[in-house]
C-alpha cells in the first residue's frame, strides 16, 4: 500500500501519517527503488489501534506507552484513569448546567439578570429589593449603591473572613426589611456627599454613626468582634481590604473605618 491507500484504510490523513512517523508512533518503511513507502496489513492495523486509542481520548504519549506495553496492563491502568477523568468532567458539567438553568430561571423570574451577574438567587432578589428602592427616590441611584452591590457579588465567592463577615453582616441589614433598605440608601447619600470632601470633615463621624444605626442590633453584636479584631491584628489591611479602602474616597474610607472602630467599641 502507497501511504494514501493506508491513511485511508485506517481513517486518518496522510499528514497524520507522517506526523506518527515523525514522532516515533508508527515505524518508518523502507523506500522502495522508485522513493515511495510500502506499506503493509502491519501498519494498517498499528495505524487503526493509535486512531481508536487517540479516539478515546489518550494523548500520544500514553498511546505510545499503550503500544509498548505487549500484555495489555498498560492500557487497563491508562483507560481506568481515562474514566475516571471523564467521570469528573461529567460532574463538573453536570454542576455547570445546574447553575445555568438556575441563571436562566432567575432572568426569568427578574426580566433579566443584574448588571453584577451572575449572583445567587438571594442576592438577586436583594438587587431587586434595592431596584425597587431606588426607583422610589427622588434623582439617580447613589454611586454608593452600586459599589455595594459590586463588593457583595464579590463576596459570594472572595474575600478574608473578617471582611466576609462585615459584608455579609451589610447585605443583613440591607436585607432585613424595607425600613432598613431606606436607612442604607440614607446611608448611601451620606457616603456620595463625602466623595470630595476632607477627612476631618464632621459628616465623617456622621456618617460612621449613621452606618452602625442603619444595622440591626443582631447584625451589630455579630460583627462587633470581628471589627476589634480586624483593627487590633492588621487583618484589615490585607490585599482585599486595602483595594476596597483605595477604591473609596479619603472621606468615604474615614467614614467606613470609624465605623468599624464604633463597632470595636461594642466588643468591650
Amino acid at each position: 500500500m502507497r501511504i494514501g491507500e493506508l491513511a485511508a484504510l485506517a481513517g486518518v490523513t496522510t499528514r497524520t501519517v507522517r506526523h506518527y512517523h515523525h514522532i516515533g508512533l508508527l515505524p518508518e518503511t523502507a523506500r522502495q527503488a522508485n522513493g515511495y513507502r510500502e506499506y503493509g496489513l502491519r501498519d494498517a492495523v498499528r495505524l487503526s489501534r493509535i486512531r481508536r486509542l487517540t479516539e478515546l481520548g489518550l494523548s500520544l504519549d500514553e498511546v505510545g506507552d499503550i503500544l509498548a506495553d505487549e500484555g495489555g496492563a498498560e492500557l487497563h491502568e491508562v483507560l481506568t484513569e481515562l474514566d475516571a477523568d471523564l467521570a469528573r468532567q461529567e460532574e463538573a458539567i453536570r454542576r455547570r448546567r445546574a447553575r445555568l438553568a438556575e441563571l436562566l430561571k432567575q432572568a426569568e423570574e427578574h426580566g433579566g439578570l443584574p448588571a453584577e451577574g451572575p449572583v445567587s438567587p438571594e442576592l438577586a432578589d436583594l438587587f431587586d429589593e434595592m431596584a425597587r428602592e431606588s426607583a422610589l427616590r427622588p434623582g439617580p441611584e447613589p454611586s454608593m449603591a452600586a459599589k455595594e452591590r459590586e463588593l457583595l457579588a464579590l463576596l459570594e465567592g472572595t474575600s478574608s473572613p473578617a471582611t466576609r463577615a462585615w459584608l455579609t453582616g451589610l447585605a443583613r441589614s440591607i436585607a432585613s426589611g424595607p425600613a432598613a433598605m431606606r436607612r442604607a440608601y440614607e446611608v448611601y447619600e451620606r457616603m456620595d456627599e463625602l466623595a470630595g470632601a476632607a477627612v476631618d470633615d464632621p459628616r465623617v463621624g456622621e456618617t460612621a454613626r449613621a452606618i452602625v444605626e442603619a444595622l440591626p442590633i443582631e447584625v451589630v453584636r455579630e460583627l462587633a468582634g470581628g471589627a476589634r479584631t480586624a483593627l487590633t491584628s492588621g487583618e484589615e489591611e490585607g490585599a482585599f481590604a486595602e483595594a476596597y479602602f483605595a477604591d473609596l474616597a479619603p472621606a468615604q474610607a474615614a467614614a467606613v473605618r470609624a465605623a468599624m472602630e464604633l463597632l470595636a467599641e461594642e466588643a468591650e
